[in-house]
């Protein structure tokens, strides 16, 4: 058992798996709280004024006036990967596009060739130690993608580094098989045949050692189409991996569309949006989910978050850590992007970094809100600290002391 006290304000308090339109902005707070958490789960809250008899061996921590949030879940990352790419990064501070890149062997490729080379203890190590420089910015979750392997052992390698982790670190790992990332060099000029080996040989080894969660697609422009999406898609559910998709970041591409068609459990990106993609969300079960890192790092439109939540729509916000286009794991960064570039609200932000991503990446009835039976992944703001202050003061970490299945990490 664990017992916080004497909490100011102890945000998301909702049972819910996720929340949409204006209920985003109605993710409840109790003031002058506690929290009880007993197995590594939350076992009960409130406002303490009703907290009961403590146990008296029970460890306490009184936070002394402080605010609580539940921990970051963050949907979207690519955080093994086997070195940086900052070359490339000075080639667009001369002018070079993301995709001029890509189209002259740089980009996914890179990292590719680079990753055959590398082995996986290596790829552990550096994933080791970004994944624990996330957790001390508040992320108690995340999402980790393939896709810099492009071969079936290559892709596969990544996946057994990623459950490595999840072995390791305290944190919740899910596992996405993306090889339909780009098209690995051995296939180039036969991006159909590639397609087909992820159909029929990648998605089939990965599926029989248990290495994946999910299975993601770049559906977009100069990537892949929406037939060949579907058809991966289609390919993973017969091994029952829900999808995933890169959607409408270069284009509006349709893989919204293909996504919802196909029950994909989130469609990711979403700079370049129209009125027919927002329509084919509503009434849907498949979450929306923008990543404002890579819109700020290339300096691409931000995905329209605010329009999408006026038309009832939920919408979850990650980070895409990746060494390409979003060399940033911060989420207290991501969620002050969400407010200052896409206007939303803070607890709206929150909402949006906590419980909608934690739906995103299947985890909405486990992790993401303050609820009886959740994991307790919790986050203790600093003195003074204050969920406004964290878009507005963006670049200080306000995390004093971060709580991972009821343990405290530091």
């Amino acid at each position: 058992m664990l017992v916080i006290t004497n909490i100011s304000a102890l945000y998301g308090v909702t049972p819910h798996h996720k929340l949409s339109g204006q209920d985003m902005a109605q993710n409840p707070v109790i003031n002058n709280a506690y929290i009880v958490i007993e197995g590594g789960n939350i076992a009960s809250f409130g406002e303490m004024s009703a907290i009961g008899k403590i146990p008296p061996d029970a460890p306490i921590i009184d936070a002394q006036g402080k605010v609580v949030l539940p921990s970051f879940c963050d949907s979207h990352t690519h955080i093994i990967y086997p070195t940086t790419r900052e070359t490339e990064f000075i080639d667009r501070v001369k002018g070079l596009t993301y995709e001029e890149i890509a189209k002259r062997g740089g980009g996914i490729l890179n990292s590719a060739d680079v990753l055959a080379n590398t082995s996986e203890d290596e790829l552990y190590k550096s994933a080791y130690q970004r994944i624990i420089g996330v957790m001390k910015t508040g992320t108690g979750a995340l999402e980790i993608k393939s896709g810099y392997g492009l071969s079936v052992d290559m892709e596969m390698k990544m996946l057994r580094v990623a459950r490595r982790l999840q072995q390791d670190l305290p944190v919740t790992i899910r596992t996405t098989l993306l090889g339909a990332h780009a098209v690995g060099r051995e296939y180039a000029g036969r991006q159909g045949d590639y397609v087909n080996m992820i159909c029929e040989q990648m998605i089939p080894a990965v599926a029989a050692e248990g290495l994946a969660d999910f299975v993601d697609v770049f559906c977009d422009k100069g990537f892949f189409t929406t037939q060949e999406t579907e058809k991966i898609l289609e390919a993973a559910a017969k091994y029952a991996l829900p999808g995933k998709i890169h959607a409408n970041e270069l284009a509006v591409s349709g893989g919204v569309q293909v996504g919802v068609k196909n029950g994909a459990l989130s469609v990711d990106h979403l700079e370049q949006m129209d009125q027919e993609a927002i329509n084919a969300l509503k009434n849907t079960t498949t979450m929306p989910t923008a990543l404002p890192g890579a819109s700020f790092f290339l300096g691409i439109p931000f995905s329209p978050v605010r329009k999408m939540i006026n038309e009832g729509l939920p919408v979850a916000i990650a980070s895409d850590y990746n060494p390409g286009s979003s060399p940033c794991g911060n989420m207290q960064f991501m969620m002050a992007l969400g407010v200052i570039r896409a206007k939303l609200l803070p607890v709206e932000a929150l909402t949006a970094a906590t419980l909608n991503s934690a739906y995103a990446m299947g985890l909405g009835a486990t992790h993401g809100s303050i609820a009886v039976g959740k994991r307790a992944n919790l986050s203790i703001l600093k003195s003074g600290a204050t969920l406004d202050l964290i878009p507005y003061s963006y670049g200080e970490n306000h995390i004093e002391k971060i709580i991972l299945g009821g343990v405290v990490i530091n």
